[in-house]
């Protein structure tokens, strides 16, 4: 397929996935049952966390979060004591238990009373046009304050060559406007031309097929040939394919 070829076959999958009926069966649905910036970002940013594995146990687990917050995740951070966590005590989602729970709750709130909140401590403050550096300065502030061990393995860290998923799917969530109600697109003070693809299985065997993709690990190199190859399809959205590439997947067996 020729390039001017792909680019119509990948924006025509845009406009099939990239629209409000995505939700009902996507982690997405979290956060859209927010209004309040800060509660979308911290659900949307919980939700990401726990994104791997079944779908609809990844969707159910973060709708258990949310009760547990008391389905008001910014006031609950916020404001919560520490006998307040003692709730989570039955949580877990695979290897993200409820130790990592707790963690996570005291680490944003130590975010939003000291970095001015999650759209600030994941910012690029390099020359850098990704945000490898940025999600490993991230890492470094979300466990700079007294923490188990353990919790560090739900943070990536690209640097240390993960393609940071997770992240980036929350990324994409909070700073791509689409204009059709499935992105959030509420930090003004980010770029979408900065955002990669979040890569994984259904992904990155899709952009192999379409010549996207040459390196065999999904890790942060695949990922920065692929950012490579969707900024020359369209350098201001190139996150948008990951609409094409993961509904080819997951919805269509490509």
């Amino acid at each position: 397929m020729k390039k001017s070829e792909l680019k119509v076959f990948l924006d025509e999958k845009v406009v099939l996935y990239n629209n409000p009926k995505f939700i009902a069966s996507d982690p997405i649905q979290i956060p859209h049952t927010f209004s309040k910036k800060e509660d979308i970002e911290i659900a949307a940013f919980l939700t990401a966390t726990i994104s791997w594995g079944n779908r609809t146990m990844i969707i159910k687990n973060a709708f258990k979060m949310m009760e547990l917050l008391d389905n008001a995740p910014y006031d609950f951070i916020m404001h919560h004591k520490k006998s307040d966590l003692k709730s989570f005590e039955n949580f877990v989602h695979r290897t993200f238990n409820f130790i990592d729970f707790q963690q996570f709750v005291t680490s944003l709130q130590h975010i939003y009373k000291h970095h001015q909140g999650l759209e600030n401590a994941i910012s690029i403050t390099d020359k850098t046009n990704n945000y490898q550096t940025a999600i490993h300065q991230f890492k470094n502030i979300f466990f700079e304050i007294k923490h188990q061990q353990r919790t560090q393995k739900h943070v990536s860290d690209p640097l240390k060559n993960s393609a940071a998923k997770r992240i980036n799917m929350f990324l994409r969530w909070m700073v791509r406007n689409d204009n059709a109600g499935v992105d959030f697109g509420i930090w003004k003070t980010h770029n979408p031309a900065h955002l990669s693809c979040p890569l994984d299985v259904h992904s990155g065997n899709v952009a192999r097929k379409l010549k996207l993709l040459k390196r065999k690990q999904n890790d942060w190199k695949a990922l920065a040939e692929l950012d490579k190859n969707l900024r020359k399809l369209d350098q201001q959205d190139p996150v948008k394919y990951d609409f094409a590439l993961f509904g080819l997947g997951v919805f269509e067996g490509f």
